[in-house]
């Protein structure tokens, strides 16, 4: 297997929030495709949706992607608040955790705080301020 990497649906901020992830991870994002960049005779695209994002990719580490997409209106609303999937990244360094969880859950809930876990893994949870929930550790044994 090459990778697993995980995709979020948001509704219509997309960019906003993988600007944001961007400011954390670094990098620069590898694709960002447009739904105005798809319309077509038998793609109909509404005007207020033109520019939203249909795909963004922000490659992570050596191997990651973190992709996401905004969901058309006609699909319905996103409920990221009632999505219990969480992202898990695992880092090379205490520091390396500390700062990805410090930058990622600003503005959101943490649910576990960052420390020294029963099991023997510096880690820490939270839901970030667009809704999304992230598990950070860093393991001394791997």
């Amino acid at each position: 297997m090459r990778a697993i990497n995980p995709w979020i649906n948001f509704n219509g901020n997309a960019e906003e929030a993988f600007t944001f992830y961007k400011s954390v991870f670094g990098g620069e994002f590898s694709k960002i495709v447009r739904f105005k960049d798809l319309a077509s005779e038998e793609f109909q695209v509404p005007e207020h949706e033109a520019d939203k994002v249909m795909h963004i990719a922000l490659p992570i580490g050596k191997s990651n992607v973190l992709v996401a997409n905004d969901v058309p209106e006609f699909m319905g609303r996103v409920s990221e608040n009632e999505n219990r999937s969480k992202i898990y990244v695992v880092t090379e360094s205490r520091e390396e955790a500390e700062h990805v969880f410090n930058g990622l859950s600003a503005g959101g809930e943490v649910e576990g705080p960052i420390g020294d876990s029963p099991w023997g893994t510096y880690a820490g949870m939270f839901r970030d301020k667009y809704g999304i929930e992230w598990i950070v550790e860093f393991d001394p044994g791997l």
